[in-house]
Formats: structure tokens, sequence, C-alpha cells
């Protein structure tokens, strides 16, 4: 019986292992065939078969892109620097003599010339102040003039021994006394005929004008702070801007040679030229603590293109380069290895060539190294380029290299990436 139910046992066990066995054996086929019916198990599309498809570009296929040659020609060196427009002069209006503001003849925001009346003040108290010194005038002049004859008849009749000498130097010093008198009172005079002068309020200088400070009617007084109005002289204009301390050797080279250097204002954004001037002056120190130092720039400002206190970004032309070899801005390229180009080959294959760039102006750049004028540069289409990957040079519709427009804080397009890092076959 025990024998028996032994002898039985492996007819009971094998069966199942058997079933187990085969379960994984059909598992392992339904696998196998997913993935040779998947597209990259397909036969027809294995990187063999299909001439070197890798990393999803088919480099058998040529690529499209657009090209420029490298340029020969001149481009300007340029220092760039943040600047604020920073009028001439400003005056605020004040009336000199106190008095109750009669007349108002300026508009807000008016250009007005210097000795333009703005502003009248009553007249009537210091036209009376006047009449009252003159009036004081003609009495002393008359008791000066008595004197005068008084003295004379003093002199003759001390020469007949008739009056004593004291008389005599008394009448002398009465004299002086009433020279004297009738000098304060010219002085009296002036000074009301100044506070008429006064009464008619013009400007100081010419300039724009801003908003006004008080109306016609109220009593202003010589001590007010406010005053009426505002006048900022808007032509010429300067901008002052700071530039690195490692630039001013060659900034006071230029000034010292007694060169012009022009000077380009441009919006907040850099793109819009507001204004072109010149260098006027340079600071006499260095700011240490952010190691710069001031220029300051003239415009003629005849648009009123520049305002007060704008922010503005500007453009110096320290120096030009000749015959310097140009491409556009947008087919340098920046990698862990430096900066370089894709340069088109007479095979139609790229090739990534290490340059070493020169001065930028707008959307051209100078380069110095590695690049000749004729070789085809790659300007657009550089994000699936590789070291000899075929291309199809297509039209670009407005070549970089052609554009003599002024220059831009962040001209042109940058790729990072090292085109060293990626395999070729």
């Amino acid at each position: 019986m025990e024998n028996d139910t032994l002898k039985g046992k492996p007819s009971a066990v094998w069966p199942r292992r058997w079933w187990i066995g085969l379960a994984a054996v059909c598992l392992l086929v339904a696998g196998g065939a997913v993935f040779f019916l998947m597209p990259w198990g397909n036969a027809e599309q294995s990187p063999r078969s299909s001439g070197g498809r890798r990393h999803g570009f088919d480099v058998s296929q040529p690529t499209p892109v657009a090209a420029v040659p490298a340029t020969p020609g001149d481009i300007g060196v340029y220092l760039s620097g943040l600047g604020s427009v920073t009028p001439i002069a400003t005056v605020t209006v004040r009336s000199l003599v106190d008095g109750q503001l009669m007349d108002v003849l300026f508009r807000e925001g008016q250009i007005v010339h210097a000795g333009e009346l703005l502003a009248e003040i009553d007249p009537r108290p210091y036209q009376a102040q006047l009449a009252q010194a003159e009036g004081q005038m003609d009495r002393d002049q008359a008791l000066l003039k008595n004197a005068w004859i008084d003295l004379d008849r003093y002199r003759v009749l001390y020469q007949q021994d008739s009056v004593a000498q004291q008389q005599l130097d008394t009448q002398e010093a009465l004299v002086h006394q009433y020279e004297g008198t009738v000098k304060v009172d010219q002085a009296a005079i002036d000074t009301a005929k100044l506070q008429l002068v006064y009464c008619r309020i013009t400007a100081p200088v010419g300039g724009r004008l801003g908003l006004r400070q008080i109306d016609p009617g109220n009593i202003v007084h010589a001590s007010d702070q406010n005053g009426l109005v505002v006048i900022t002289q808007l032509q010429p204009i300067t901008v002052v801007f700071a530039i690195p301390e490692d630039s001013i050797h060659g900034v006071m080279s230029k000034l010292r040679a007694g060169e012009k250097l022009p000077v380009e204002a441009y919006d907040r954004a850099g793109k819009t030229k507001l204004a072109t001037g010149a260098l006027l002056t340079v600071d006499n120190q260095i700011d240490p603590t952010t190691g710069t130092v001031k220029l300051k720039a003239q415009f003629a400002n005849n648009d009123y293109g520049l305002f007060p206190n704008q922010f503005v970004n500007v453009q110096m032309l320290l120096d030009t380069q000749r015959g310097a070899t140009l491409i556009p801005t947008a087919a340098v390229q920046q990698g862990t290895q430096g900066t370089f180009v894709y340069v088109v080959k007479t095979d139609r294959t790229v090739t990534v060539r290490s340059i070493k760039l020169g001065p930028t102006q707008g959307e051209r750049a100078a380069v110095e190294t590695g690049l000749v004028p004729g070789e085809l540069v790659v300007v657009d289409g550089t994000g699936n380029l590789r070291e000899g990957a075929k291309v199809e040079l297509a039209a670009r519709d407005a070549p970089a290299a052609d554009d003599a427009g002024a220059p831009k804080h962040n001209a042109g397009r940058r790729r990072v990436g090292d085109p060293s890092s990626v395999a070729t076959e």
C-alpha cells in the first residue's frame, strides 16, 4: 500500500511541472514576436539597413540650412554703457520781490528762450518807492547846491579875512555831507528801478517749462521754495554713462590726440536709436565700488528724442577695425570647448570650426582666427547639424552679414552644446 502511494507521486507531480515549463516557453515566444513586430525590431528600420539612422537623425538625408559667406569689411569697436539723460541746466523760476502775481504769460510745457517774459508782479508799490526816492534826491541835490554857494562865499570872505577858518571848514564838511546824501538817494532810486525790473519775471535760460506751481492773484514771496515754474534746458542735452575702468586708457588716448568720439544713445531695449552726439568729458576718478568711470556725452537733441532723467543704452565708437572677416552673429555657436561655427564644405557637408571672435556690431561679428572670407557659414538650421552631416542650402530672407545696423546688446543666437561630444560614424 505504501509502495503504491510512493509509486503514484511521480505521476501527480511531473505533469504539473511540465505545464509550468510549457507556459514559460509560450511567454518567451510571445515576447519575441512583439519585439520583432515593433518598429525598432524591423529589419528595414535597423541602423545598418537605413544607412546610418542615429539618435533620431538620418545622416544620409541632407538637412536644409541657410548659409552665407564670410565677407571682408570694416567693423566698429564700440564701448557700451548704461546712462541717464542729464540736462545742462535746470532752473526753478522764483520771484525776486514780494507782491501779488498779476499775470502768467506762459503755458505749461512751452518751449521758451532766455529773457522771454513769463509773469508779472504788481509794480505799483515799487513805483511809489521810486517816486519817493526821486523826490528825496531832488531835495538833497538842492541842499547840496545851496551848500556849494555858501562855501564859495566863505572862501571869498576868508580871503578878505572876514570869516574865521573854522566857519569855512564847517561849510566844506556840510558840502561833503550833502554829497554823501545824494549818493544814498541815487542808490535808493537804482534799487527802486531794479525792483520794478524784478516785477517782470523772465526766463533765465531757454528750455521746456514744467507745470505751473502758482496761479495769478496769489501773493508771492522771494523766499518761496516752489517758485512759479521749472525750466529744463533740452537743447543741447547731455548723457552721463559709465564704462569699465579697463577701457579708460583707450578713451583717454583718443582725447589726448584731439579725436572726437561719436556716441549713440538707444532706448531701454537697445534697439531704437534716439540721438547721436559726441563725448564731452571724462570724470576725474574711478568709482571703487563698481570699477567704472563716468563719462559725459553731449547731444544736439533737435527732435527732443532725449528727455531728462531718461534711462538709455549708450554706444561709443572707440575705433574701427579695417579689413576684418565678418559673419552674421546668428552663425556663432557656443560650446564647452569655446566658440565655433558650422562651415559648409564643397561636398555639401558641414564641419565644426573653432573661431576667435573680435568686436561685434549689430548683427555682424568679426572673426580674428579660424575663418577666411568666402567660406560659407550656417546661419539657420544649426539645431540638427553634426560633424560631417550633409546639408541642402536654402535661401535666407535677410542675410545678417549685410546688416550695418547699430550695435545691440544681445545680438545673434547662441546654441549651448559641444559639437565634439556628438558621436559620428
